[in-house]
């Protein structure tokens, strides 16, 4: 079988791939019920729906003919490493800094990432997840992330 799409075919197999990495990895914990489900429910029911879309868009590579065979062009290191540096950054600085502080590092050190970068679009953005981010983790769902440095929170008992 020919592939027609490289980018469709490799885009696809890294679903796949990572769709039933997060549904085998979701098995070692409790499922539930569906009315009350437990932490390995939603990754392992994502993971079954991410595989699922990865093989439609392999499908799709394999029998839709593109134009010059849609080719897989050169890696983007540069902005994989900005993001990945960020996210780990994040994590490192979450604890120490809290969501309303380590939260705008991340969105903005993120955006260097771009060719196109705008201050006031980061800003809108980082203040738009943070006020979202505290809203649905320590509002909604009672989970223990700091909001403020700990030098702050210490300082406020």
């Amino acid at each position: 079988m020919k592939i027609k799409s490289q980018r469709d075919f490799w885009s696809g197999l890294m679903f796949i791939v990572v769709g039933i990495g997060f549904a085998w990895g979701a098995t070692n914990y409790s499922f539930g019920n569906s009315a009350r489900p437990g932490p390995g429910y939603f990754p392992f029911g994502l993971g079954i729906i991410l595989a699922i879309l990865g093989a439609v868009v392999l499908f799709k590579a394999l029998t839709v003919e593109v134009e010059g065979g849609d080719k897989v062009g050169a890696f983007a290191w540069r902005p994989l490493l900005i993001i990945l540096a960020s996210i780990a950054l994040f994590g490192v600085l979450l604890p120490w800094l809290g969501m309303a502080i380590a939260l705008p590092i991340l969105v903005f050190t993120s955006s260097a990432a771009g060719d196109e970068f705008h201050w006031r679009d980061a800003l809108i953005n980082s203040a738009i997840l943070t006020v979202g981010s505290w809203a649905i983790f320590i509002k909604g769902l009672s989970l223990t992330i700091p909001l403020w440095p700990t030098f702050m929170q210490t300082a406020a008992q």
